[in-house]
């Protein structure tokens, strides 16, 4: 009997082999088709909402010389004046900003007749300085005009002079600017004032932020505090 076993197992050895090879094979098969694809397998990815596109900087509309723009007058309330001891001659300036907000709305204001130039943030003047302004064939316009080009490096394209710290008051080409302040000097419309005080200037205005230039007439600063 145990003859007869060993002889069929014998005969039946090369096909065993093969079935057994066969059904390996098909169990790894099913062993990777039962697997999960690796995609399947990876927890979901929590999705963020995107992040709502930043708001573009509105640019100001250019103005020229003959078109300046009308000014809410609650925005030119006086709060505070500087104390200038002494006489304010050309080169002079000052620049205080204790006490006063640290934001809120800049103005600049510009006299022509009194040769000066007064900085206001929220109501309270931080900066004063003596100014140079236009030639009488050049002169310097009136009204309120937004900044619309700030550039610290600006050269004139018409006469070749450095403007440092300019302000873009008009597409006509009125600036405020540094400037070697001097009595008897003039400029070509632009408004002049010392260098270091024109770095100030130009780190505290934003494109936007008005300049009131005016021929004598002042802010009332009947109820302004002084220091």
């Amino acid at each position: 009997m145990m003859g007869l076993v060993r002889t069929m197992a014998k005969s039946a050895g090369p096909k065993l082999a093969v079935a057994v090879l066969l059904g390996g094979g098909a169990l790894v098969a099913l062993h990777f088709l039962d697997r999960p694809a690796a995609q399947d397998t990876a927890p979901p990815k929590s999705e963020r909402p995107a992040a709502p596109p930043a708001p573009r900087p509105v640019t100001p509309q250019e103005r020229r010389s003959d078109q300046p723009m009308a000014v809410d007058p609650r925005a030119l309330i006086v709060k505070r004046v500087l104390e200038i001891d002494g006489p304010f001659r050309h080169g002079d300036y000052v620049w205080n900003e204790d006490g006063a907000p640290a934001t809120g709305p800049v103005i600049v204001t510009v006299d022509l007749k009194a040769e000066t130039l007064s900085v206001f943030r929220d109501g309270y003047e931080i900066g004063a300085a003596v100014i140079l302004y236009g030639a009488t064939d050049k002169p310097s316009p009136l009204g309120a005009f937004p900044i619309t080009q700030k550039d610290a490096d600006h050269v004139s394209n018409l006469y070749g002079a450095p403007m440092p710290y300019a302000l873009r008051l008009t597409s006509d080409g009125v600036f405020i600017h540094g400037s070697d302040v001097q009595y008897g000097k003039a400029t070509h419309g632009c408004i002049g004032v010392p260098k270091e005080f024109a770095r100030k200037l130009f780190g505290v205005t934003k494109m936007g932020d008005i300049v009131v230039i005016t021929d004598g007439k002042m802010l009332d600063v009947s109820k302004a505090q002084r220091g």
